[in-house]
């Protein structure tokens, strides 16, 4: 198994030339239809809804903050595997933040129209994994690559979407690719972060590790 800091230096290798190449040869364009901001569906083992879950990192969550003046529970909520339900409430340790949902599920900052299609609230300031959807880059040493390849090195990777197959322009697919790669470099720098200052903590709530040490669920430090 590779390390984090081969995987770093590979994605900081990614050729965006490639990347753009194989998101043009199968298309890209967003129909708006939300799905990719949305709970899911109950399965037939579950009459739960399942919550939207996208990992937002420290330093996005504080620019959605700053951009639409909101407290950081407004934003990000706990990353909700490793967490149990305790008498008071969800307990336990995990490690990272998700964008905040309602009480459907979906993200906080969805927005669905009259005519049935969606937009983000904060569109512009959208954290990488939304910018990058369906796409992700699976460098294949600690990384476990989803979806399927849709190139010869399986090094892209594209998740369930209807607007995949559809007509990208390049610039559109380097633009794409550039978010990509930056996301790529991101999350393998986050993770190297969260396993360099983690540290054990006494608390009966909920605890986040992330790149910036333990937090309270309001993204407090502990002391």
């Amino acid at each position: 198994m590779e390390s984090l800091e081969t995987e770093l230096q590979q994605a900081r290798e990614l050729d965006e030339a490639a990347l753009a190449d194989a998101i043009e040869t199968i298309g890209f364009e967003c129909t708006r239809c939300g799905a990719c901001c949305k709970g899911y569906d109950p399965d037939e083992e579950s009459s739960e809804r399942e919550p939207h879950t996208a990992t937002v990192f420290p330093d996005e969550i504080r620019g959605l903050q700053d951009a639409a003046d909101y407290d950081w529970r407004d934003v990000a909520r706990p990353m909700p595997y490793g967490l149990t339900e305790g008498e008071n409430g969800p307990e336990g340790e995990t490690f990272e933040w998700a964008l905040q949902t309602d009480d459907c599920g979906d993200c906080t900052f969805y927005e669905e129209r009259d005519d049935g299609t969606g937009r983000c609230g904060v569109h512009e300031d959208r954290p990488l994994i939304c910018q990058t959807y369906p796409f992700s880059v699976g460098l294949g040493g600690t990384s476990q690559p989803m979806g399927q390849a849709v190139d010869e090195e399986g090094m892209v990777r594209a998740h369930e979407c209807e607007g995949l197959g559809r007509d990208i322009s390049r610039a559109e697919a380097e633009d794409l690719a550039a978010a990509l790669k930056q996301r790529a470099i991101r999350e393998i720098t986050e993770a190297i972060g969260v396993r360099d200052s983690y540290r054990l903590t006494d608390s009966e709530g909920v605890v986040v590790h992330d790149s910036e040490g333990p937090k309270t669920v309001d993204g407090q430090p502990f002391d």
